[in-house]
């Protein structure tokens, strides 16, 4: 395992140690202090631990290098946990939103609802501080370590701490306000799905994207084109092909040099454009160039 591997392991451990803790508390706060809005949080870190653990194994299935099978490695399998996560996400969030939907029925029918405990309060006020600081940490790690699933993980992390804000809300003003306003609980809890699913349907855009092999940005085709350009001796770059291998990006291009130049030449000058696309987008990126003879100006 490479340097890379082990440093996302890592980050990723410290958030499924934090995760595991969180849940077991909120689960506890939640049904010890009768919140709904905080079992649906508990629910929220308990889907954190597990794409935790997904993040884990398919990190270590994209660290493998290319084989029979896999001619571009195995970078995919990273997205394809990226995927899981937004998935795991989007039916949480299903979940969280129907529950709270039903009791908010029960309460308008007439029901009272029970009142949230402080213990559910202080879950919620701990989970804020503690999913910051991972999403914090976690974002940092992602985008040095240019690690989608990762990055994606990071969210998580804020979206959990952005549905412990809501659960707070929604259980602090039932205590405070007392009496009706316990529907405040179950709607918090409602906040807290439509957020998970605002997010999860983010990384399932990204993901199906590098899945279905989408192309680079625009701005990134054409810092290509430049790059490609900037070589003495090469022209035209044209028939741009890109997308994302996982972490890696792959690039297929044609140019055009002069006809009259030896093939050692062209060697060299392909050769060149490789090493300065690598510099630009790291050095596992996968280059493929065909060489076009220029065409004779017209006199």
């Amino acid at each position: 395992m490479g340097v890379r591997e082990r440093e996302i392991y890592k980050v990723t451990l410290v958030g499924s140690v934090g995760n595991a803790a969180l849940l077991a508390f909120k689960f506890v706060a939640g049904i010890v202090g009768h919140s709904s809005a905080m079992i649906a949080d508990a629910v929220h870190s308990l889907s954190d631990f597990l794409t935790d653990i997904v993040v884990l194994i398919f990190v270590g299935i994209s660290s493998k290098p290319q084989d029979e099978t896999h001619d571009y490695g195995h970078g995919k399998f990273e997205t394809v946990a990226s995927f899981l996560i937004g998935l795991a996400l989007l039916g949480a969030a299903a979940g969280i939103v129907v529950s709270g939907a039903l009791k908010f029925a029960r309460w308008l029918s007439g029901e009272t609802l029970e009142m949230p405990g402080k213990l559910a309060l202080w879950a919620a006020l701990v989970s804020i501080v503690v999913k910051e600081a991972l999403y914090r940490y976690t974002a940092a790690k992602g985008k040095r370590l240019d690690s989608q699933a990762v990055v994606a993980n990071a969210w998580h992390h804020r979206s959990d701490a952005l549905s412990s804000i809501a659960a707070a809300l929604g259980i602090g003003g039932a205590i405070i306000l007392g009496g009706r306003w316990t529907v405040l609980d179950p709607l918090a809890s409602i906040v807290v799905g439509i957020m998970l699913a605002i997010v999860s349907l983010k990384l399932l855009k990204i993901s199906i994207g590098e899945l279905t092999d989408k192309s680079l940005l625009p701005e990134d085709e054409e810092d290509i084109e430049r790059i490609i350009s900037s070589v003495p001796g090469v022209s035209e770059p044209h028939h741009l092909r890109t997308r994302k291998l996982g972490n890696r990006i792959s690039i297929e291009a044609h140019v055009r040099m002069d006809g009259g130049i030896s093939l050692e030449d062209a060697h060299d000058r392909a050769t060149d454009i490789e090493h300065r696309l690598k510099e630009k987008f790291g050095k596992d990126t996968h280059v493929t160039l065909h060489m076009e003879p220029k065409k004779a100006e017209k006199a």
